[in-house]
C-alpha cells in the first residue's frame, strides 16, 4: 500500500528535524539577538511546517523557509511584549528592518561556526562552555546534559541561565573571531570538545566506566569543526578523539570492570576508526603547524598500530612525549612519559620519575599518579610500597569501576 503524501511530508519533517535545526537556531541567534528567543522561533517555524507543508507541499528549500518563518514569529513575539517593555518595540523595528535570512549555505556554516564559538567565549566558565556546547550547538535536552554529568536538572538549567546572562552582559558579538583571534579562541573551542570527550572516554565519577552518548557528542562536534574550519589541529583533535574511542569495545569487560592496554583483546578494537584516525593523524603532521592535541594522537596512533604492548615503539612514545611536553608543559603529560619510560628502561627508571613528580606536590591529589606507582611497585616486588600507593589511590579514586580494579589488585597482592 503507497504511503499518503502528507505522510511522506511529515516524515520529511521529522528528518528535517533531526539534521537541520541546529543550523536553523544557528540562524535565528544570529537574526533575532537572543538564544531564548531564537530557540522559542525556530519550534514555531517547526510548528508551522507541520500544519502547512502537508497541505501545500514540501517548499523548494525547508531550512530557508523555517528560518524566514521563525524569524517572523520571533519579531511577533517581541512585539507582543511591547505591553510591558517599551524597548523592547524599538528593537523589534530595527530588527525587522535590518534582518534578512541567510542566502545560501555559506551563511548557514557561518552561523554554525558563530554559535560554536560563542558557546565557547572565554567569558564563560569551562562549565558553562561545555553546558552551553552540548545543550545548544548539540541540542541535547537539559536533563540529558545534566544526566550525563550527573548533576541536577535545574542546577544545570541555572548554569545555562547564567551563561547566556553573562554573554548578554558582556554584550559578546555572535561572530566568527578575527584572524588575529582565532588561535586562542579556536584553542578554547577545541579544548570543550576534548573536554567532553574525556567525560565519556573516562567518566569521573559513577559506576559505568564510559559514557557513549557524550563520546559520540564530542565526535559529532569534532566532525562539525573540520568540515566548517578544516584545519590541522582540528584534524589532529578528531583524529585523537577515534583513535581512543576505537578500543572501546576491549577497555571493559561484561561486567563492567576495568581491563588494561596489556591485556585488552586487539580484535575488539575498531579498525576503521584506526584508520580515519591514523589518516587525520598523518594529514594534521603533514601540515607543520600542529599542536598538543596532534601530538596526542601521534602517540594514540603508535598504540593502535602495534601488535601487542610489548612490541609497540616505546622509544617512539617517549620521543613524542618529549615534544609534547615542550608544547604544553603538564605534570599529567610528565606521568604518562614517566609510565612510557617504565616500558622502554625498565620500571626502575619509571618509580625515579614518578617519584620526583610526587616530591614536588604537584600530583599528590591525583589517583592514577599513586596508581601508577604502585603497579611499578608491584612489578619490582615491593609489596608494601605497591600495597600503599594503592591504598592511597583507593582513597582519592571517585569512579566505580577503576575502584574495583584497585580493589581487585590489593587482594591479588594478600
Amino acid at each position: 500500500m503507497l504511503e499518503n503524501p502528507a505522510d511522506q511530508i511529515r516524515g520529511r519533517i521529522d528528518d528535517i528535524y533531526r539534521f537541520e535545526s541546529r543550523r536553523v537556531f544557528a540562524s535565528l541567534i544570529r537574526l533575532l539577538g537572543d538564544f531564548d528567543l531564537a530557540e522559542e522561533a525556530m519550534h514555531e517555524a517547526f510548528t508551522a511546517a507541520v500544519e502547512q507543508w502537508p497541505r501545500d507541499g514540501l517548499p523548494a528549500n525547508p531550512r530557508t523557509w523555517l528560518v524566514s518563518v521563525g524569524r517572523f514569529r520571533g519579531i511577533d513575539a517581541l512585539r507582543r511584549r511591547t505591553r510591558f517593555d517599551a524597548s523592547v518595540d524599538q528593537l523589534a523595528r530595527q530588527l525587522d528592518a535590518h534582518a534578512t535570512a541567510p542566502g545560501g549555505d555559506e551563511d548557514v556554516e557561518d552561523d554554525r561556526l558563530r554559535l560554536i564559538f560563542t558557546c565557547c567565549h572565554p567569558v564563560l566558565s569551562s562549565e558553562a562552555q561545555v553546558a552551553m556546547t552540548l545543550r545548544e550547538v548539540c541540542g541535547l535536552t537539559t536533563e540529558a546534559v545534566a544526566s550525563a554529568f550527573l548533576v541536577a536538572p535545574a542546577a544545570l538549567a541555572q548554569r545555562i541561565v547564567r551563561a547566556k546572562a553573562r554573554l548578554r552582559e558582556a554584550s559578546i558579538p555572535y561572530q566568527v573571531p578575527s584572524t588575529a583571534d582565532l588561535p586562542e579562541r579556536l584553542d578554547r573551542v577545541l579544548q570543550v570538545i576534548y573536554l567532553v570527550f574525556n567525560e565519556g572516554y573516562l567518566a569521573s565519577s559513577g559506576d559505568a566506566l564510559t559514557r557513549a552518548d557524550l563520546v559520540e557528542e564530542a565526535l559529532r562536534l569534532g566532525r562539525l569543526l573540520l568540515e566548517l574550519l578544516p584545519q590541522a589541529e582540528v584534524a589532529g583533535l578528531l583524529g585523537l578523539l577515534l583513535l581512543q574511542e576505537s578500543r572501546r569495545a576491549a577497555r571493559t569487560s561484561s561486567t563492567g570492570d576495568v581491563v588494561l592496554l596489556e591485556d585488552q583483546d586487539r580484535t575488539l578494537w575498531n579498525q576503521p576508526q584506526i584508520a580515519e584516525g591514523r589518516a587525520l593523524v598523518q594529514q594534521a603532521l603533514a601540515s607543520g603547524r600542529f599542536g598538543r592535541y596532534t601530538l596526542q594522537a601521534a602517540i594514540a596512533a603508535v598504540h593502535a598500530t602495534a601488535p601487542s604492548v610489548e612490541a609497540t615503539d616505546w622509544a617512539r612514545v617517549v620521543a613524542l612525549y618529549d615534544l609534547l611536553a615542550q608544547v604544553e608543559p603538564s605534570p599529567v603529560i610528565d606521568l604518562n612519559r614517566a609510565v612510557a619510560v617504565a616500558m622502554r628502561d625498565g620500571p626502575l627508571a619509571g618509580l625515579e620519575l614518578i617519584d620526583a613528580l610526587l616530591s614536588r606536590g604537584d600530583l599528590a591529589h591525583y589517583y592514577l599518579a599513586h596508581a601508577a606507582r604502585a603497579d611499578l611497585c608491584r612489578r619490582l616486588g615491593r609489596t608494601a610500597e605497591a600495597k600503599t600507593s594503592y591504598r592511597r589511590a583507593l582513597a582519592l579514586v571517585k569512579q566505580e569501576a577503576e575502584r574495583r580494579f584497585l580493589e581487585r589488585r590489593l587482594r591479588e597482592m594478600g
